[in-house]
């Protein structure tokens, strides 16, 4: 098995490890800044939040031209990719549910493709440097970015969901 911990009772796991078996490759654009490690990082971006602290995004320098527009203030859609994360769990059992559930169905970061999703707000940009500042971040310090895109409401939210 991957990184991760061993299937608990009544979790399934893949047969073979996703991370054995790439179909694609992707190109790092930066490094998540938090004051997360393994034992520390809250379940979500409702408690980093809660608990707050310093957290930014470095963009690596080929990708800084990329940031032009983006001003503090607006919200974007950061994706990461959780490397330590489980990736043969199908089935899992947390603690906060009553039964196994299965992983589509969960936000947890143990996937077959551990990219996690986090909507946040940019608090500073420069755009020169690479830096942003976040209004919080769920992840560890040095997760790897994946891409960014601005979180627009008319388009980001399906019609008729409700908060």
């Amino acid at each position: 098995m991957s990184a991760g911990r061993d299937p608990r009772p009544g979790e399934v796991a893949l047969p073979f490890d996703p991370a054995d078996q790439p179909d694609a490759a992707v190109h790092f654009i930066g490094r998540i800044v938090s004051p997360w490690g393994p034992g520390n990082c809250p379940r979500n971006l409702r408690e980093a939040r809660e608990r707050g602290g310093d957290f930014g995004a470095v963009i690596e320098a080929p990708f800084r031209p990329a940031l032009a527009g983006l001003a503090a203030g607006n919200a974007v859609i950061l994706l990461y990719w959780m490397a330590g994360a489980s990736r043969r769990l199908v089935v899992q059992a947390p603690s906060h549910r009553p039964a196994p559930t299965g992983t589509f169905a969960l936000r947890s970061p143990a996937r077959p493709n551990p990219v996690a999703l986090a909507v946040v707000r940019l608090i500073a940009v420069d755009a020169d440097q690479g830096r942003l500042v976040l209004d919080a971040i769920d992840a560890w310090d040095g997760t790897p970015i994946l891409d960014m895109k601005p979180w627009l409401p008319g388009v980001d939210i399906p019609p008729g969901a409700t908060p």
